[in-house]
């Protein structure tokens, strides 16, 4: 038996036993090592997101192997790994076509939104002693020695999330972005969209600490939105251009209308938000169509390459995101923990659960 953070009902997750997870031959079993509580498990905990009761939650995982399948290669047990909070099966119509985020999405039964997005939503996720990652050869990732696991726990969901905002945006040299909401995945995206060579960054939120961690990431500029209305201030810093880039990274009606109005022409929305209501594209920020403005959406990258990619660039010395690690629990504790992070005190930003 393990234990584990189970999902009972709305505004119910409670620490309770079950028993460890079998694997078949493509799986591996991980020993958790630390993992992390996501705004998306909060939504689970409100109800917002419907999973199935009884089901383990959490989707980042860093952690030892402990027992590998039959059939898989290329890999030791305890060797310390992560796996993507997306993990494609590598053979699916999705994968090879290139998009193996939405790996499962396509049903018999309709479109599925969530994609590969498997732990803590479909199967049994991270916030427990043990994991079963399934296809292991396509998802696990071994952990540079000089790394600590704080380094790297934001590449499974975090970190890989906001990258692909910068680079499903198309960020190039010298382009100017703007950055809505600057949670976790927003600072991220400041992140990403620097090292895509943006050279002047906006990040727009209210909270003093994610205003200053935005500045240290590479913001160039930070717009208090409760202290004026954010799309006049960026159209005066961008003397009335506008953004090349705008990243909406909350999934509200009114940070995507924002993202939109501030574009130039030509310019791209990237969203990252994940909705919960229809959205409305006013017609003046739209141009009536005649904009030449795209809007792109993305589903966090999994895979493993995906994950040692991101692991070069913290390796490298390009990105600390150790700072947003502002909490440490426990997993005797995650009652406690989501609680805090529920209800954002105490500064919380991203908190480490370690069994």
């Amino acid at each position: 038996m393990m234990k584990a953070a189970i999902f009972v009902e709305p505004g119910r997750i409670v620490l309770d036993e079950k028993p460890i997870p079998d694997i078949g031959p493509l799986d591996a079993l991980l020993r958790i090592t630390t993992t992390t509580i996501c705004g998306t498990d909060v939504h689970i905990l409100k109800g917002e997101y419907p999973v199935a009761r009884g089901l383990t939650i959490g989707h980042e995982p860093v952690g030892i192997i402990e027992k590998l399948g039959s059939a898989v290669e290329g890999y030791k047990e305890g060797q310390r790994v992560i796996a993507g909070a997306i993990t494609p099966s590598g053979h699916s119509y999705a994968c090879l076509c290139g998009c193996a985020s939405q790996d499962g999405a396509g049903t018999r039964h309709g479109f599925k939104a969530t994609g590969g997005w498997r732990f803590g939503n479909t199967i049994d996720g991270s916030q427990a002693e043990y994991l079963r990652v399934p296809d292991a050869m396509v998802n696990l990732s071994p952990v540079p020695e000089a790394l600590t696991d704080e380094q790297v726990l934001m590449c499974p969901d975090i970190m890989s999330t906001g990258f692909s905002g910068a680079e499903s945006g198309r960020v190039r040299i010298g382009d100017t972005v703007a950055v809505f909401a600057l949670g976790p995945i927003g600072l991220c995206a400041v992140a990403g969209a620097k090292l895509m060579g943006a050279t002047t960054i906006i990040g727009v939120d209210t909270v003093p600490e994610r205003l200053a961690i935005a500045k240290s990431l590479g913001a160039s500029h930070v717009v208090d939105f409760k202290a004026g209305d954010p799309v006049e201030k960026i159209m005066n810093l961008t003397d009335g251009r506008g953004v090349d880039v705008a990243i909406e990274a909350l999934g509200t009606q009114g940070t995507f209308e924002a993202a939109l109005r501030v574009l130039r022409p030509g310019g791209a929305l990237s969203s990252l938000g994940v909705y919960s209501s229809d959205l409305v594209i006013p017609l003046g920020a739209f141009a009536a169509g005649l904009g030449d403005h795209k809007i792109v959406t993305t589903l966090c990258p999994g895979g493993k390459d995906r994950m040692r990619r991101l692991m070069e660039v913290i390796a490298a010395e390009r990105i600390d995101l150790r700072p947003m690690v502002t909490h440490r629990f426990p997993l005797e504790r995650i009652e406690e923990a989501y609680d805090l992070f529920a209800h954002q005190r105490d500064g919380v930003l991203k908190v480490a659960i370690t069994p």
